[in-house]
Formats: C-alpha cells, structure tokens, sequence
C-alpha cells in the first residue's frame, strides 16, 4: 500500500488546518523559505504575504478575534522573529492564541561554530526562542524530525487551551525532512471542574448573591480567554440584575437589554453606571483586570468585600477562593441558583441620563469627533464590528451604543499603537460575513500604514475612518511635548500609492459635515476596501479623554517612595 510522504512542514501545515485556521501571515527570509514551501503544499490554507513582521503579527492578532479561534504569523529568524516579537506580546496581553512560527539556523551551525547573519554575532542561537518564552505560554525548538509531531501538537494544544500564544522555530534543514504523518486527533479539550469545588463555589457564591437588595453584574476582558461569552449573556437574562461591561470588554452584554446600564469605568463610567455600580451590595465581575487603563488611574469605588470575582479557571469570593473550576462552567451552574432580582436596575432609572448624539450640523459646518462617531453609530448594525485604535477612538468608540450583534474590538490591555492598521487586516480576512469599521487615529496610522496595500492585494473590504488632527491626542492629555506632533501625510492620496492601479480600494478626504455623509454613502455602496481621511482640529477631543488622561498622569507621576 502506498503511503503519504510527510515532512515536518507538512505536518505543521496539516495541523495548522485541523485547528481552524484558513489564512497564515508570512514575512520570508532565507531560514524560512523550505518552509514556506512546505506550507504551500496544503491547498486549504493561503499564505497573506505581508509587509513586514509587526504588521503579520498584529493581522494574526485581529484574526483570532475575528474567528475566536487561533492563528498564525511565519517569520524568519532574528531579524524577523524579533520584529514579530511586540505584536506576540501585545497577543498574550490580550489572551489571543497566536501561533508564532520561526524559520532557525541550521541544526549544525552551532556544533561547528559558524557564525550566522541576521543574529547577534555571537555562536549562541537559542536566544530567540528564549525571548519569546516571556510572551507564550510555550516556546519549543525543533531539531530533529521525529520529534516535531509531539512539539507541534503540544504547542498547538497549549495556545488554545490557555488562549495564549505560543512560539514554534523549525530548523531551515528539518522543514523539509520526513516524518509522521498526522494522526488524526481534536485539539483543545477541556479538563471539567472539580466537581466538589464547583458544587461549593456554585452554593455560596448564589447564598451571597440572592441575599443583596440591588446586585450588579459587571463583565471583564477576561471573558475571552473563559470563553465564556454565552453562559454570561444567558445568566445575564436569568438574573435580571444590572449590567455594566468594563470598557476592554465591551459587546460581550448585549447594550440593547433592558438592565444594561453601560461602561463601568471609574470617573469616566457611564453617567449613573459607575454610582449604581459602586454603590451595590452584592458584585458579580465576570473576568475583570483591574489596571491603571481600566480603573482611569485605578480610581474604582466597589467594596472588594461585596464582589465575587469569576476567573477563567478560579472563583474568589472574599477571602475565599475556589481552584479548578472552569468559568463557563461556574457560570452555566450559577444562573439556574440565582435569584432573578431587579434593583440595580430600578435604582439606575431614577439617575438615567440619556446621552443623545448630537443633531447634524450644515453641510458646510467643519467635521467635529462627535459628529463623526454620530454617523459612525448610525452605521452599525447586526453584521458589524467597530475596531478602534488606541487614543481618542478608544473614548468615542467606547460611548458608541452598540446595536444587538454589534461586535466591539479593542487592544486596551496592550495598547500598543498602530495595532489596529494590521488587527483590521486580520479581521476582514477572518471574517468576511462582517462589514469592519475601523477608527485610527494619524499618529497610530503612521507606525503601521503599509498593511494598506495588503489589504487590497487580498481584497480585504474595511471601512476605516483615519481621524487626521496633527499628532498623538492621547499623549498629549497625558503628557504634552513636541515629540507628540507629527509630520502630516496625504492620507486618502496613500489609496492610489498602495493601489498603484490594481484592486478596487477607493479613498477620500473630508473637511465638512457634508462631504462626510457623502462620502459614507459612497463607502457603504463600495464593494472594497475604503479609507476617509477626516480632518480634525488638533484640540477637538472627547472630554472623558481629559479626564482619564489627567488621572492616569497622576498615577504614572507619582513621587519614588523607595529608599
């Protein structure tokens, strides 16, 4: 009987596939190319050749998001693997399974004391694989053939049962040789609670709960990595309890429910949300990180005595905390125990305040950021997701109410910016079924502009809104100083550029109310990719900006208290 030829590229590829990826992010370069090669063989997968190494990770990065299950960048060594290596931290920041896949030196160079280019010229080429040890779950370096089929499944296991990335280099000699094939197999178990400690957790936690008058139910980014987002929303309509989501967890409670009360955000919460929130006897955070970004300074007001926090493996709950058990478990478990109670949400109907977006302007009134996320609001739909990238678009986004479907995205955790020109990317590709708005501010757009031109290659269809006021806003609030100018481009002139006469991308700028509402409708009957560049005055900001901003300087400018 004939048998299959496989190598250890192939197997990758193979197994790349059977983990749901259909698109990887490639950078090439000499310790990589076998592999490539390898990875081309597999007909259902398609390599995205990107720009360079960053934006490959950041496009991995918005691809996990958009498919919710893992993805690839394939760089080469060194030169490349060290550029990959911001967007793979900024990934593990945010519990996204991205599988960083390096080309290596040849398993001999080392043993006969080659010095290689593209490293650090020294005779020592483990350093990579130890750099990114820091920002995976798992690092593994492959050397020999017959032991790639354990390294590879084992990684692979790893990111998507951690949901976090992990990093695989293969030798340039040992793409190509042969080894196993792939015996079929799933990825991903789940070990189950223990089952006395769920039971436990389960019984005092609902004891607590159904006992406080006005009990609140807040939702954290940490829901993603629990996945966890359907027993939440289901517990979230079981309770009744009023709702808020902390703002790096935004879409994952439906804004369109009755007991939904808006953004738990410290001094810059939803008017009414932050009291209610604050003020509850019985808090049930569902995967909350409390940092500086996420309180505005670390400025929250609860009582960490009334709160039970639910993380994605353990439970706290006071001075208790219950291990092993599973947050989607804990929460399926939970909603059928509590007492459906609705006084949180009385209570912020008697302090409600509508915020209503503003009536448009003449056609010829200049474009202010309020007038743009108005229309943007507008827009959205069931069949949406509005990415946002670090800065301004951040608070505007945020304060957009999102319809039931909406997807929200965000890299508040990270907050590395430029994020978002290869996460968009990533995203379109990802999911295709989903009209992509992206928010980008100049400054960010800058550090990662290039990633244009992929999206058109590949006919990737976003619709981003590149907000041109002169600089890094979010700098400057906390923090203001000539490096925060920048030196101003033709934004929508980048269309043709990147175009260069090929695909179907189309791009404008806007001054006006009026040549804005013109220009939407042109994007929203446009089968690709469209950019509007809209002018901004420098100073037009959204106000929460100013008061996070000043809080978050104060808290990064406190006085040194060591001795």
């Amino acid at each position: 009987m004939a048998t299959e030829r496989w190598t250890v590229g192939s197997y990758l590829a193979k197994r790349l596939q059977e983990a749901g990826i259909a698109d990887y992010f490639v950078v090439p370069g000499d310790y990589n190319l076998v592999l490539l090669d390898e990875l081309l063989g597999n007909r259902d997968l398609r390599m995205i050749s990107c720009c360079n190494e960053l934006n490959a990770g950041y496009a991995a990065d918005g691809y996990a998001r958009a498919t919710g299950g893992p993805s690839a960048a394939v760089v080469t060594y060194s030169v490349g693997g060290l550029s990959l290596l911001n967007a793979v931290a900024g990934a593990y920041a945010e519990d996204l399974p991205l599988i960083a896949i390096s080309g290596g030196p040849n398993t001999n160079s080392e043993a006969e004391w080659e010095y290689l280019h593209h490293t650090l010229g020294e005779v020592e080429y483990d350093y990579q694989r130890e750099m990114f040890a820091r920002v995976t779950a798992e690092a593994v370096k492959i050397h020999h053939p017959s032991l790639a089929p354990v390294a590879i499944d084992r990684a692979i296991d790893t990111a998507m049962l951690r949901r976090k990335p992990v990093y695989i280099e293969i030798a340039s000699n040992i793409a190509g040789a042969p080894t196993s094939a792939p015996v079929p197999r799933s990825f991903a178990r789940q070990s189950s609670s223990d089952p006395n400690t769920l039971a436990t957790a389960v019984s005092q936690v609902s004891e607590f709960l159904n006992a406080a008058e006005r009990p609140v139910l807040v939702a954290g980014s940490k829901v993603r990595a629990g996945q966890a987002e359907r027993p939440l929303r289901s517990l979230a309509v079981a309770c009744e309890y009023g709702q808020a989501s902390m703002p790096n967890a935004k879409s994952f409670l439906p804004e369109t429910s009755e007991g939904f009360m808006g953004i738990y955000w410290g001094p810059v919460s939803t008017p009414g949300c932050g009291e209610i929130v604050d003020a509850a006897d019985g808090l049930l955070f569902v995967g909350p990180v409390f940092t500086d970004y996420t309180t505005t300074g670390h400025q929250l007001g609860f009582d960490p005595g009334k709160a039970v926090m639910v993380h994605p493996t353990s439970i706290q709950l006071g001075d208790t905390h219950f291990s092993n058990v599973r947050m989607d478990e804990f929460l399926d478990a939970l909603t059928d125990k509590l007492t459906p109670n609705s006084g949180a949400v009385a209570a912020f109907e008697r302090v409600r305040t509508e915020q209503n977006p503003p009536a448009p302007g003449d056609a010829e009134t200049p474009v202010t950021v309020r007038q743009l996320f108005a229309r943007v609001q507008k827009m959205l739909d069931k069949d949406s997701t509005l990415l946002v990238e670090t800065g301004d678009s951040w608070f505007n986004g945020i304060e957009t109410k999102l319809p039931e479907g909406t997807r929200f995205e965000i890299q508040m955790q990270y907050g590395s910016i430029g994020w978002s020109v290869g996460a968009s990317l990533g995203y379109a590709l990802g999911n295709r079924k989903r009209r992509l708005i992206s928010c980008i501010g100049d400054g960010s757009f800058q550090l990662t502009a290039q990633e244009i031109s992929t999206m058109i290659r590949y006919d990737a269809k976003p619709i981003i809104f590149l907000i041109n006021n002169g600089g890094y806003t979010i700098e400057v609030e906390i923090h203001d100083g000539p490096y925060n100018t920048i030196k101003n481009w033709d934004y929508a002139g980048l269309i043709d550029v990147f175009g260069a006469g090929e695909g179907n991308a189309w791009g404008c700028k806007v001054k006006t109310e009026g040549e804005l509402d013109k220009a939407i409708k042109t994007a929203l009957d446009h089968d690709g990719l469209c950019l509007i560049e809209v002018l901004i005055d420098r100073d037009d900001c959204n106000v929460n900006l100013l008061r996070w901003g000043n809080q978050v300087a104060r808290n990064n400018g406190r006085p040194n208290r060591c001795r």
